[in-house]
């Protein structure tokens, strides 16, 4: 089934991995980082409930997954959209260490105070 992006104003193919997001790649990886900032930002602030770095964890394997089954769905993909993959992967990483280190960080000063 050929869908197009839900974004307004964009007319780019969604790719099959991608047809439930109702995303395209360029999109998809937007929205992507995009939420790993804001949970950046919302782990920075303290107070972050272990239940929320669970969901977190659980958002950031589900979308690294869908993410490889992107780069390697067999899609003609440009050299362009290929490095926007692979920055988007870099950006899932650090997000992932960088929640990590917060979480572990908050968990100490739970076990101290």
């Amino acid at each position: 089934m050929l869908v197009n992006c839900e974004v307004v104003g964009c007319k780019a193919r969604v790719p099959q991995q991608l047809e439930e997001q109702r995303r395209c790649i360029l999109h998809f990886t937007l929205e992507l980082e995009q939420t790993c900032m804001q949970m950046r930002r919302d782990t920075a602030i303290g107070g972050t409930r272990r239940e929320r770095y669970d969901e977190m964890r659980k958002y950031m394997a589900e979308y690294g997954q869908k993410l490889a089954q992107l780069a390697t769905g067999g899609v003609g993909l440009t050299d362009e959209t290929k490095a926007r993959i692979l920055s988007t992967f870099l950006t899932l990483m650090n997000c992932r260490e960088n929640i990590e280190r917060i979480a572990a960080r908050q968990e100490n000063e739970r076990r101290i105070g």
